[in-house]
């Protein structure tokens, strides 16, 4: 019973970690997301976006590592369920966002990181929820 109640502290640690970790990450992708979102960039603006989405790209590559590094092996498979589902739908997202730019209806430009940000909202969702009522 003690084993389990510990289990129990380490994943909602865990899980309180990634949320703590991913906060900031979110909000640096939003701002990613808002200078990327002018069709008519200055060469300013250009260089300020690749900037932030660089940051946020390494942003949530770390969140990643400390998150895995924490996490046991149960919950590492469930990460990585999740990252697989949340993949899948980032890909098929894609697919759609590509066929309708080439169908003129909307600029694949606007959309990418809505997509890739949506698929990390689905993916830490996914997780969470997971962990919440699988155990």
């Amino acid at each position: 019973m003690a084993k389990q109640v510990q289990q129990d502290q380490v994943t909602r640690a865990a899980r309180r970690a990634v949320l703590i970790d991913g906060i900031p990450v979110s909000a640096l992708g939003i701002v990613a997301l808002t200078l990327g979102s002018s069709p008519d960039q200055s060469t300013a603006q250009k260089a300020w976006w690749i900037a932030t989405t660089t940051v946020f790209t390494l942003a949530v590559a770390w969140v990643l590592l400390r998150a895995f590094r924490r996490a046991d092996e149960y919950l590492r498979r469930i990460q990585l369920e999740s990252m697989a589902i949340a993949f899948a739908a980032v890909l098929v997202a894609l697919q759609v966002a590509t066929l309708l730019d080439a169908a003129g209806i909307i600029r694949l430009h606007q959309l990418t990181q809505l997509i890739l940000l949506g698929g990390v909202a689905i993916w830490l969702l996914i997780a969470d929820l997971r962990t919440r009522f699988h155990r």
